[in-house]
């Protein structure tokens, strides 16, 4: 099986990790869910992490076939328009992309938004087949934290977003708009069906017990000591236990600042008269 080398770059403010996955045969690579800085207390923008990637890639010789996203995010921005505006590459998400855009278009009273997937280069099905320089890369459909959730299977290695964390922190939340936390299941068992040795990489790690940032486990891994999958042998012994979880938490505190960003393929709103932009912040939507 194919072996792509994973470097991960986690973003202490969000817990995030972004991702460079290249082809060692032919020094392609793909950038998949980059961040484009943002502070919401001040308002600031800003693309260090970013650019990091970019470092990344220049120094070690790589060239930048695609920008990936697995989903619309809702804890920051995706980098994703700019790091096209600076390298080319083409941009991706998976297909069902417009419904999440629907969804949000009428929270934000966005009449004139384009919620068709234009805003990428291409929007990929189910079980659809493309490449990384050499490698082979499969996207399995993986909804139930969002509507749009996807996975890339790139060889021996399966990005997996929000679906999975480590496994001491157990699974995405699945209570946002167009959430199912038995969907989320079902997208869960279609991971575990995978090769035990497949390397999983997460889209998020918070630390648990203060520990170091961790990104990296197995399908195995998952299997034998993921927190929530142990504690539930059942889909709906895993719908309660999410659920009940679900209810604890507060929601992201970037969600209404992201949403609009994100669906619109990380593209900031345009500047008004001016020459400033601004964030619509629906109130009470949530």
């Amino acid at each position: 099986m194919a072996r792509p080398e994973v470097r991960g770059f986690y973003d202490k403010p969000t817990g995030a990790i972004q991702y460079v996955v290249a082809d060692p045969a032919t020094k392609r690579c793909a950038i998949i869910d980059p961040i484009l800085d943002f502070d919401e207390k001040s308002g600031a923008t800003g693309t260090k992490s970013a650019d990091a990637l970019l470092d990344f890639v220049g120094d070690n010789g790589l060239e930048i076939e695609w920008i990936l996203d697995t989903h619309p995010h809702a804890d920051h921005f995706s980098a994703a328009h700019y790091l096209k505006q600076k390298t080319g590459a083409r941009t991706a998400i998976g297909a069902r992309v417009v419904d999440v855009q629907a969804l949000w278009k009428a929270i934000y009273n966005w009449p004139d938004f384009p919620a068709d997937g234009s805003q990428w280069d291409r929007l990929f099905r189910e079980g659809e087949l493309f490449a990384i320089g050499s490698l082979p890369v499969k996207v399995l459909f993986s909804p139930g934290h969002t509507l749009a959730s996807i996975t890339y299977v790139i060889g021996d290695a399966a990005f997996v977003h929000d679906t999975l964390f480590m496994p001491d922190s157990g699974t995405a939340r699945a209570d946002f708009p167009g959430g199912s936390a038995a969907r989320l299941w079902r997208s869960i068992q279609d991971i575990l069906a995978l090769p035990d040795e497949m390397r999983v990489f997460v889209g998020h790690d918070y630390q648990a017990g203060g520990r170091e940032p961790l990104w990296e486990s197995t399908v195995g891994q998952q299997k034998a000591k993921n927190i929530h999958l142990v504690a539930a042998r059942s889909e709906a012994e895993f719908v309660a236990l999410r659920e009940a979880r679900d209810k604890t938490l507060p929601m992201p505190r970037l969600i209404l600042h992201a949403l609009q960003v994100n669906m619109n393929g990380g593209r900031l709103p345009e500047p008004e008269a001016n020459g400033r932009r601004y964030l619509k912040f629906p109130l009470d939507a949530l």
